[in-house]
């Protein structure tokens, strides 16, 4: 790719902070290394909906789609790869491909956005560009329900923040999480996730039905269960805790921002969230990179995720009883010191930046992964 342009078109990178657009920001930092390294000439990254530049590559364009479209034009005469990375931009790629036949395009498919059913001309374009799937069940679900071909997709997991810091911090230097009104005696299940009425496939309820068992033999927990909910969510979740009365054991917190979140991964003990809807799961290496025991579920791409079970133990997301023994398990087989950094350095090897970047610029020069 030396010498070469590459344009890469966004919804939010750095106006929300979701998954994707944490995808996003990493990419771009990538496709920032690349350029130093002289690996590509050059690239640009436009934003339909930020407002503003965080790079002198990076433009925002605040909704307004005119001006979107006619920048996308522009910048796609000189740049021999376009990246997509949501496919609510397909559009662009439509119109790129009409005006530029030739033109080498890669659309970023993550999860549930490209399970959906799609519309004809939908698959027809999927089928004549390149997809970047973030994980092998993605890549199966475009395969089996899309009809993409297989050698129009690649795999190219997600990874971890270029400034992200490889080190479990010592047990002593952690604060309580009194603001949370967690007793400093309690052990700590986390989960961090979007709590949408739209999207109840993470597991959270499932882990509520166990815990009603699970406090039975271990009485003292607490559940953070972490992240914006909607309100019709919020209200059928406080019914779920209701209902089992576990108000002395689940906290709901609500978005919590990254530098407070680093700390509930610090003091949590147990990441559990047996989803069965996840594209990828960025939360799960997160958590093993900062020392949590992972409870996940085998049925989506957070399988990928937690490297087939070397980073977490996977069960039937749909099976309560699995997930109650499974935390069973997991409190009563606490992660040594020893396996806590040996985890630490399969997520460093697997997700890693530097590890990312390698990908990326394989990817990038058609080259296979594997």
């Amino acid at each position: 790719m030396k010498n070469k342009e590459i344009l890469f078109l966004s919804l939010y990178t750095f106006g929300l902070t979701g998954g994707i657009e944490n995808v996003c920001r990493v990419f771009i930092h990538a496709l920032e290394d690349l350029g130093s390294q002289n690996k590509i000439n050059d690239f640009k990254a436009l934003s339909l909906y930020d407002n503003s530049s965080s790079t002198e590559n990076y433009i925002g364009f605040g909704g307004n789609k005119p001006l979107f479209s006619l920048s996308v034009v522009k910048n796609a005469i000189q740049a021999e790869v376009v990246i997509l990375s949501h496919i609510n931009l397909l559009p662009f790629a439509k119109l790129i491909r009409i005006i530029y036949p030739r033109k080498r395009i890669i659309l970023f498919a993550h999860g549930i956005e490209v399970w959906r059913p799609l519309s004809s001309w939908r698959r027809k374009l999927l089928n004549k560009i390149e997809l970047w799937a973030v994980s092998r069940y993605t890549a199966s679900v475009l395969k089996s329900s899309q009809g993409i071909s297989e050698k129009n997709i690649h795999i190219l997991n997600n990874a971890l923040p270029r400034s992200f810091n490889f080190r479990l911090k010592p047990t002593h230097q952690l604060k309580p999480l009194e603001k949370y009104g967690v007793p400093t005696v309690n052990r700590v299940l986390l989960t961090v996730c979007r709590l949408s009425s739209s999207e109840k496939y993470k597991g959270y309820d499932i882990v509520l039905q166990a815990l009603k068992h699970l406090i039975k033999i271990h009485p003292q927990i607490s559940y953070l269960l972490v992240g914006q909910a909607d309100a019709i969510e919020q209200q059928r979740v406080e019914a779920l805790i209701a209902d089992g009365n576990l108000q002395e054991n689940v906290i709901l917190t609500g978005f919590v921002p990254d530098s407070e979140l680093e700390l509930l991964y610090q003091s949590a003990e147990i990441f559990v969230m047996p989803s069965h809807g996840e594209g990828f799961g960025l939360v799960f290496i997160e958590a093993a990179a900062h020392g949590c025991q992972i409870l996940a579920g085998n049925a989506d791409g957070s399988t990928d995720a937690v490297l087939d079970g070397n980073l977490a133990l996977i069960i039937n997301p749909d099976d309560p009883e699995a997930v109650y023994t499974g935390l069973i398990h997991l409190l009563e087989s606490p992660l040594s010191i020893e396996s806590k950094l040996a985890r630490l350095e399969l997520v460093k090897a697997h997700f890693g930046f530097e590890s990312y970047l390698v990908k990326v610029d394989r990817l990038l020069n058609r080259q296979p992964l594997f």
